[in-house]
């Protein structure tokens, strides 16, 4: 008999889900894990293919997850509330597309059922970034990808 009950994240908001549904939909891209640069003058933020250091650039997922914030001063943990706040999530974030009342992506492990389909599709931070372990500061501009 098929299972005809809608999906959690089609039924609760961000802020009903459970500890275990809110980590689920992370999609395992890792590009909330790369370094971005934000002009305080104009706002604008430019996205750099420099990843954290904690970040297992082969798995897209962190390294230290449970200790991230007290290794990375940066590393900030998100919440329901943060979500709508914080405009260098990409634009194909789970958390980032619910809030704002949009479908999750084909390709998401949640729909897909693969967890391999967000790097599969090209989603994914998955071989194309450097971790900052190898960039000198002085040379993060170098790395932008995108404005």
């Amino acid at each position: 008999m098929p299972n005809n009950q809608a999906p959690f994240w089609k039924t609760k908001t961000l802020s009903e889900l459970t500890r275990q549904e809110w980590e689920s939909l992370c999609d395992g891209c890792g590009l909330c894990c790369l370094q971005k640069l934000e002009d305080r003058k104009t706002g604008r933020i430019d996205f750099t293919s420099i990843s954290c250091y904690l970040l297992d650039t082969k798995r897209c997922r962190c390294r230290s997850y449970e200790n991230r914030m007290f290794l990375v001063r940066e590393c900030v943990e998100l919440t329901p509330a943060k979500v709508v706040k914080f405009r260098w999530l990409p634009k194909t974030c789970a958390y980032r597309l619910l809030a704002a009342g949009q479908e999750l992506y084909w390709w998401h492990p949640l729909v897909s059922g693969d967890a391999e389909t967000v790097h599969l599709s090209g989603i994914s931070a998955r071989d194309r970034v450097i971790s900052e372990e190898y960039v000198h500061p002085d040379d993060i501009e170098d790395y932008i990808v995108l404005k």
